[in-house]
């Protein structure tokens, strides 16, 4: 019996499909072959066309079909996974009104921090564990503030995992975590956060149908079944947003665990039982995949916007225009070359939307110290993996002032975790044992669709086939060095910031 997993990222969409019976993963799939364009018609501004995600969707499920030989009949359900605090807005029919703001668009932070101070922070703290900020709540307000002919055409407010979704299926709904992931959940009566819609002026009908984050939520449309080649009775159960999906395929699910990921931002993400909250909303709290009404299960988030469409910045500026960028690979030996510490050069990643760790305060990149005479490319590759990972550490010691912490930290070995020199920086600046496996977005996606549709009888059994590839501990003789570095980057953030 397979499953199918929908990974929706800013930059390409994943696709997997998982033998539940053998364990393993039978077909993958990236499209588009180019990394997707994020539009900013205005400074601080992110969109993306909900209609192209749609489109690549289907076509990365025909080319399962049709390059990899994978009989589509045979999948039985499907999860999704995507881009979290995203808003799509749709007509009753699920097709978008407007392009989706996404989740490093900064346009209404303004509009969250207002309602913070508005509502009462200690009582959004309490409530709703920290601002409703940049998040998708506001994104709405801002919609209705600002766009009033548009947000009067649309129905149904949702999230960039429940469009494809609303697509597969025709049915608009919203999961539990992800209505928390949008600003919209108080944890304290564990339901809709009616409060925050009031106070925003906006109306409760806008909000689809909400469903867990695993089981029966619908059922693929016949129309598009049979557009797809799918068997139609193929079932959506489960979805999640990017960062509650990636701990749940790396096995993140009990309190003390912690996940990271770089791709296009760099997250670490700890599970809690604790409704845990930072007074300066460094840090988020949502309601992890497996939360439920007898295990409180948290997710405690910090994310840098900048990371790997930093390192993906620096591909195409030092390919100079040619069509034949450079490899990742090449940017990861030139890095290797240069000593730790980068010959005095630092890089501050910030330069992708407001950013959390800072209160949301839109904060630019940097760099300090550059020498012409000394500093070359792999100078600069390589001071801006440390400086990926010191903002990464840098809302770390936030998250173990709150409790949030542990000694060992799980990754796919993907994206940036790919480049030792990156892996050394992590280890040694956060002095976290670092776990890699060899898994995706798109394949925990899968395995919780089949964890969802009743395949399996655990979440411990669905995982029972994942292996740690490789255990990289803290270096003695790395660690201070790295610290003493870290410790003068740091200082540089206190004074600009």
């Amino acid at each position: 019996m397979y499953f199918l997993g929908i990974d929706l990222g800013s930059s390409s969409i994943k696709l997997s499909v998982f033998d539940a019976d053998k364990g393993i993963t039978v077909a993958a799939v990236t499209v588009p072959e180019f990394e997707m364009d994020i539009v900013a018609p205005k400074f601080g501004w992110a969109e993306q066309d909900p209609a192209k995600w749609w489109e690549y969707v289907k076509t990365g499920i025909q080319s399962i079909g049709s390059k990899q030989q994978i009989d589509l009949k045979k999948i039985a359900g499907i999860g999704i996974a995507y881009q979290m605090h995203g808003l799509v807005l749709t007509d009753e029919n699920c097709n978008p009104v407007r392009s989706s703001i996404i989740w490093c668009d900064s346009r209404a932070a303004g509009i969250g921090n207002e309602t913070y101070d508005r509502m009462g922070q200690e009582y959004c703290q309490q409530q709703i564990l920290g601002s409703p900020g940049n998040f998708t709540a506001s994104k709405l307000k801002w919609v209705q503030a600002n766009q009033p002919e548009i947000f009067q055409k649309a129905a149904f407010m949702m999230l960039p995992g429940d469009f494809i979704a609303a697509k597969l299926s025709g049915k608009a709904q919203i999961s539990t975590s992800g209505v928390s992931e949008a600003a919209l959940w108080n944890f304290t009566k564990g339901g809709l956060a009616t409060e925050v819609l009031q106070a925003m002026g906006l109306s409760e009908k806008m909000i689809p149908e909400i469903v867990p984050n695993f089981g029966y939520q619908a059922t693929v449309s016949a129309d598009v079944a049979s557009e797809l080649g799918l068997n139609p009775n193929v079932k959506i159960t489960y979805r999640a947003g990017d960062q509650p999906n990636n701990a749940l395929s790396l096995n993140v699910l009990k309190p003390g665990e912690i996940a990271t990921t770089a791709g296009t931002s760099a997250v670490v993400y700890a599970v809690s039982d604790q409704d845990i909250y930072d007074k300066e909303n460094r840090i988020n709290t949502f309601l992890h995949v497996n939360n439920t009404e007898a295990q409180k299960n948290n997710g405690v988030m910090l994310c840098i916007n900048g990371s790997g469409i930093l390192y993906q910045w620096l591909r195409k500026i030092m390919s100079v225009g040619s069509p034949d960028l450079i490899a990742y690979e090449k940017l990861n030996a030139e890095a290797a070359k240069v000593k730790a510490g980068s010959e005095g050069l630092r890089f501050y990643p910030f330069g992708n939307g407001v950013e959390r760790i800072f209160n949301n305060k839109n904060v630019n990149s940097g760099i300090q110290n550059l020498n012409f005479n000394i500093h070359q490319s792999g100078h600069l590759i390589r001071s801006a993996c440390e400086g990926i990972v010191f903002a990464m550490n840098y809302g770390f010691d936030v998250m173990k002032s709150v409790g949030a912490s542990g000694n060992v930290v799980r990754a796919g070995n993907a994206n940036l975790f790919l480049s030792p020199v990156f892996r050394e920086i992590f280890t040694n600046t956060t002095q976290t044992v670092l776990e890699l496996y060899n898994t995706s977005g798109s394949e925990g996606a899968a395995r919780g669709a089949a964890y969802g549709y009743g395949y399996y009888d655990s979440l411990d059994q669905a995982f029972e086939g994942l292996k740690c590839i490789e255990r990289i501990e803290p270096n003695p003789a790395l660690t201070s060095q790295y610290q003493d570095i870290y410790q003068e980057w740091k200082n540089h953030i206190n004074i600009e910031i």
